[in-house]
Formats: structure tokens, C-alpha cells, sequence
């Protein structure tokens, strides 16, 4: 969770409350500081006061900001904070996009009770809006794996030993001989069996495309990134990701594709903030 205030005082009166709650916080005292930490991790929750110049009680500084918070993470709920609360204030905060409006000296029951549902609301819509994007996908049925034959009884040793890991796993073959359907087993015997196992044809993505498919894209990065767009690997956080065709990958995108391989990690094409498959 995300608490900006010009007072710091106020962040740590802030932090004492919440870590109570069992919510690990960061403070920061400027908006600058706000776009800055909001461009590099997401957050859960972003408390903001809206004054941060000496002598000023409009609010207008922290209105402001929130259209462009909200550029950088339309998914962050926003709950702003003030000594100077009016109703024009709080509605006009609400218009802008905050999720709600406290007035200082805060009640710390009705504060908690604010920050508990507005975490709650938007795990939830977070959760909703990657179904929808995973369901946007053509996932076909699972097929079934059957194998007889005394050469297959050594492969399906294998994959009875690695399916319920979190290991990487390299298939090798030939066309048509079933890699499909073995990545298909390993996910079923995994722990992410209940979850999603996305499918992609590494072989027929273009180079211009290749980044954004797999990692996802913000809005702006690019002349048709018209909205924020998930990769595959971020849809397939918490299931599997197969990789078909991955020998067909031109040289230039393999060192790319290493790195999220070694550590998990990337970025959306046109971000800063570093994110974990």
C-alpha cells in the first residue's frame, strides 16, 4: 500500500494504524514521489492527501493528479485524505476517479474499514478482468494422453516425476509427434491443474510482435496500443504457459524471451515496472 502526505507525521500516525492491520506500507511526501513509485511496483492501495504545497487547502494539487494516476494504473483504487473536507470537495475527488474520501482527524475504525473493502473491490475486479482477457483466448479441450508402447513408458516416468514441479520443462520432437499433448499432461498433473494453461505459437509471431504478445503492452507504447493489454505470460500467472514451435524463435528475441526464463521477470512494453510471471 501506497500513503502520500506532505506531513510526515501524519505517514507514520498512517503506518503504525495499518501495520496493526497486518498491511505493509510505503510513504512518500510529494506526487512527484507518487508517479515515481507508481511506475516502478503496483500497488494494492494509493491513500493520498490532497494538499502538498505550504499554505494551500484547495485540494486542487491532488485533484489533479489523479487522472494521471490513473494513466499509469486505471486499476488503482485512490482514497484521498484532507483537513479542509467539504462536500463539493469529496464529490468533485469522486468524480475524478477516487474510490472514496476521508476527512482528517480520521476516525480510525471507519479508515480500516475503507481500506479493507476498497482492497478487497479491486483484487476482485483485478481478478475479473484477467478471466476475461484469458477467455478472449481460443482454448480448446484438454485431450487425452494415451500411451502404451514400451518406448512411451520411460516419457510418461517423466512426466509423472516433473508434472507436480515448478520446473521449466524443454519438449523436444518432431512435428506430430505429440508435444501438445504432453505439455497438456504435465499441467494436469501440476498444482496450476485447476488453473489456466495458455497456448502460444511462438513460430507465428512476428518480430514487431513478438514482446507484445508475450509480455503485454501499456496504453500509449505504441500507434495501436489503444488500452492496456496483458501478454501471455501475464495471463498465465498462477497456470502454465506452453510455448509451442519456441526452436522456430528468431536469434534476436531469444535473449529477451532468456531472461523472463532464468528470472521470471519483465515488463511491459512501454513500462518501467517490472513484473514476475
Amino acid at each position: 500500500m501506497l500513503l502520500a502526505d506532505d506531513q510526515r507525521d501524519v505517514l507514520e500516525a498512517l503506518r503504525i494504524l495499518l501495520k496493526g492491520e497486518g498491511y505493509q506500507t510505503e510513504a512518500v511526501t510529494s506526487l512527484a514521489a507518487v508517479f515515481n513509485a507508481l511506475e516502478k511496483k503496483d500497488y494494492a492501495l494509493l491513500v493520498m492527501d490532497l494538499n502538498y504545497t505550504r499554505d494551500t487547502t484547495s485540494g486542487q494539487e491532488g485533484l489533479a493528479a489523479i487522472p494521471r494516476i490513473q494513466e499509469i494504473d486505471k486499476m488503482l483504487p485512490i482514497v484521498v485524505m484532507t483537513a479542509w473536507a467539504t462536500i463539493d470537495l469529496a464529490v468533485e475527488a469522486m468524480k475524478r476517479g477516487a474510490r472514496d474520501f476521508v476527512p482528517k482527524p480520521w476516525d480510525n475504525e471507519r479508515l480500516l474499514t475503507i481500506v479493507r473493502t476498497q482492497i478487497e473491490l479491486a483484487t476482485a475486479l483485478r481478478r475479473g478482468r484477467k478471466l476475461e482477457a484469458e477467455n478472449q483466448l481460443l482454448r480448446g479441450s484438454t485431450p487425452n494422453l494415451i500411451a502404451e508402447s514400451p518406448a512411451m513408458r520411460p516419457v510418461m516416468e517423466m512426466i509423472s516425476r516433473v508434472g507436480p514441479s515448478d520446473a521449466n520443462v524443454l519438449i523436444t520432437g518432431e512435428n506430430g509427434t505429440g508435444k501438445g499433448l504432453i505439455a497438456q499432461a504435465l499441467h494436469t498433473l501440476s498444482p496450476r491443474a485447476s488453473r489456466t494453461m495458455i497456448t502460444v505459437n511462438m513460430g507465428g509471431l512476428s518480430e514487431t510482435l513478438f514482446e507484445s504478445e508475450l509480455f503485454g503492452h501499456v496504453k500509449g507504447a505504441f500507434t495501436d496500443a489503444k488500452t492496456d493489454r496483458a501478454g501471455r505470460f501475464e495471463l498465465a500467472d498462477e497456470g502454465t504457459l506452453f510455448m509451442d514451435e519456441i526452436a522456430n524463435i528468431p536469434l534476436a528475441q531469444q535473449a529477451k524471451l532468456l531472461r523472463v526464463i532464468e528470472t521470471g521477470n519483465f515488463e511491459r512494453v512501454g513500462s518501467s515496472k517490472t513484473m514476475h510471471a
